[in-house]
């Protein structure tokens, strides 16, 4: 989200720095990089910002393929969820958005798929992305390649304000010891799960997730398949991204699970029992934003000059483009932005008010 932001402003002319603890921390080197507006089944005003960002993404991977000069991943190859029974599959709070599949056309669609799905829904729109490998690497590159200054290991222990009221820069900590202050007018929080560290007024918490890979025959799976509580996202060398657990109680806790691994392959045995055979590559984890709502926080923070960009929860990667857009042109356009783009905004103020039975989840 960083980097994206970072890329956004670099175009507009701005000068830019980026403040990284750990660069390996961050949720783009993690995330499967799922394009699922409609397979996550989301609703309302998120699906409407998620809507938007899809739309948005080929225009911005072209543009960051331009200024890095590297692929990005990018893969509209469609997201099948399976279902138990017709039933279930017409309830789906998206099932508008896609095509009906039987028992026939979903082994059409995917071959060996387990004998429990009765029926699917076909999204041919949303895809994937191959954000660890490639779309990060080429967003750095981009982003360098128009003056951006990076400054790795650097740790932000505070914000600093006049009267309270507005950002007059921020103390930071180098990784080779000592503090200084760097003064900036600006500044944008995209610290995904550890938002709330440096702004405990924010709804953010991590909610951990643990993955694998395995390496599949090319081909062997065209479509992402998105079943209940786990995914399979393949890459088109034949690398299958199996996600992910879901693990709130965890906080940070580094590490794998025995029961975090079992989860997932149980999944794959569950959802393509083929797959189940094919050799593991990798195994990670990493950290969600999560806020009450499930939905990001966007837009102008608590204090005047500071601005959010954090709690996308499972959908950083898919909201990238249009989160890139919005708090570039709010920080740059004083006012004379789209109308269009302020009302996405104003769905994700960080204080909107959250219900009781959210409000208690988080």
């Amino acid at each position: 989200m960083g980097l994206a932001i970072a890329h956004q402003l670099a175009r507009r002319g701005r000068a830019v720095t980026v403040l990284s603890r750990r660069r390996s921390e961050a949720a783009g080197f993690v995330a499967a990089g799922m394009l699922a507006p409609h397979a996550e089944g989301l609703a309302g005003p998120l699906l409407a910002l998620g809507r938007a960002s899809l739309e948005r993404i080929p225009a911005w991977v072209a543009r960051i393929e331009a200024d890095s000069g590297l692929p990005c991943g990018l893969r509209p190859c469609g997201i099948v969820v399976p279902f138990t029974s017709a039933a279930e599959r017409d309830a789906y709070p998206t099932a508008a958005y896609g095509l009906p599949l039987d028992r026939s056309a979903l082994e059409r669609e995917l071959p060996g798929i387990g004998p429990r799905w009765r029926s699917g829904l076909l999204f041919a729109q949303d895809g994937q992305i191959d954000n660890r490998r490639r779309l990060m690497r080429a967003l750095e590159r981009a982003c360098a390649a128009l003056g951006v200054r990076f400054e790795e290991g650097s740790e932000v222990l505070e914000l600093l304000t006049e009267d309270d009221r507005r950002l007059r820069g921020v103390r930071v900590r180098r990784a080779e010891g000592g503090e200084h202050v760097i003064a900036a007018a600006a500044a944008v929080l995209a610290c995904g799960a550890w938002s709330a560290r440096l702004l405990p007024a924010l709804p953010v918490r991590p909610v951990k997730g643990q993955m694998l890979s395995l390496q599949g025959p090319r081909a062997a799976l065209e479509r992402v398949l998105f079943g209940p509580g786990i995914y399979l996202v393949p890459r088109q060398d034949g690398l299958l991204v199996v996600g992910a657990t879901s693990e709130p109680e965890a906080g940070f806790e580094p590490g794998l699970t025995p029961e975090g691994q079992k989860q997932l392959q149980q999944g794959i045995a569950d959802l393509l029992p083929e797959a189940a055979l094919w050799p593991p590559m990798e195994r990670w984890w990493g950290f969600r934003p999560g806020t009450p709502d499930e939905a990001p926080l966007l837009g102008p923070g608590p204090i005047d000059g500071l601005w959010l960009a954090t709690g996308h929860y499972r959908n950083g990667v898919l909201l990238a483009a249009i989160t890139a857009e919005l708090i570039a042109e709010a920080i740059t356009a004083a006012g004379q932005g789209s109308g269009a783009n302020a009302a996405l905004l104003a769905a994700f103020r960080w204080d909107r008010p959250f219900s009781a039975a959210t409000a208690a989840a988080a």
